[in-house]
């Protein structure tokens, strides 16, 4: 949700997420039932800058609130876009349960943010934050990556879709939250993967097909080789034994493999292609179909 150089000025995510709306609008008109996720990377760190230029005169906010912020305001946008093509939508601050004992936290290593001077790491680390020498380039952050366990609002969710709204939710793959001995709820500095939260929404709403809308049409096998050929359909087995072999990468479409083979497992059937074809891949016409039964 940029511009195509990388920029996120507010007026270059909100052409973005107009141009997306165009073909999402093509799935609700198709007569599906549409519950519409986003990552929120560029958002997040956005506003991660803001705390650390700030951070001398009012405290930063944890991660947790800035995943409801980027929620609310991607969601906002959303919104305006899809109801401009017709659509009747809904967003909705969405919490993920995560286990306060998930090794993401004992040994927390997802870097976030910019790098920065020692000096200026320093003051974060003051506020709390946990900060690592990267040699040359400067310091950079790093936070726990827990798996997601539960959707909490999941049942609001299927409150809207039986109203017959389209449902924004679970930006960023969800806000992180860990249930106190009490059963109270509290917020936790982290990220969830956008894509495994992605999945476990959709099996948690007993979805029938999740869509994986990426910049390619489909998943490559021997990416940037002259070897290279996409994907059409293939079962879970096939696809995570091409995982193994390591044709998708960590930081890209590594993710949305596995959060397709999870959901595929589970008896739904997994989509990954470009934003462009979401319409004819929630009808299997598209991309990389993803199913449990062997091909």
């Amino acid at each position: 949700m940029t511009s195509a150089d990388g920029r996120a000025r507010p007026e270059d995510q909100i052409a973005a997420i107009q141009r997306a709306a165009g073909p999402i609008a093509d799935v609700v008109a198709s007569g599906v039932e549409v519950v519409l996720t986003h990552g929120n990377g560029p958002q997040v760190g956005n506003l991660l800058v803001k705390n650390e230029m700030a951070a001398h005169v009012v405290p930063p906010v944890p991660l947790d609130w800035c995943g409801a912020q980027t929620q609310g305001t991607v969601g906002f946008v959303l919104l305006n876009a899809l109801e401009a093509r017709g659509s009747r939508v809904a967003a909705l601050v969405t919490r993920a349960l995560v286990d306060i004992h998930d090794p993401g936290f004992m040994n927390p290593s997802k870097p976030i943010g910019r790098y920065l001077p020692s000096a200026e790491a320093a003051l974060m680390i003051q506020h709390g934050q946990r900060w690592e020498d990267r040699g040359e380039r400067g310091w950079r952050r790093i936070v726990a990556s827990p798996e997601p366990r539960a959707i909490l609002d999941a049942p609001a969710v299927s409150a809207l879709l039986e109203a017959g709204y389209v449902v924004v939710c679970n930006g960023g793959g969800g806000i992180p939250v860990v249930r106190e001995p009490d059963g109270t709820l509290r917020g936790v500095e982290a990220v969830i993967d956008k894509d495994l939260g992605a999945a476990l929404l959709a099996h948690t709403l007993d979805a029938d097909t999740l869509v994986i809308a990426t910049d390619v049409a489909a998943a490559v096998v021997g990416w940037g080789t002259p070897s290279a050929r996409p994907l059409g359909e293939i079962d879970v087995a096939a696809l995570r034994r091409l995982a193994a072999e390591g044709h998708f990468a960590s930081g890209s479409m590594g993710p949305k493999v596995e959060a397709a083979c999870r959901f595929a497992e589970n008896g739904g059937r997994s989509v990954i292609t470009s934003l462009d074809h979401i319409a004819d891949a929630v009808h299997g016409a598209a991309g990389t179909v993803i199913t449990s039964k062997e091909s």
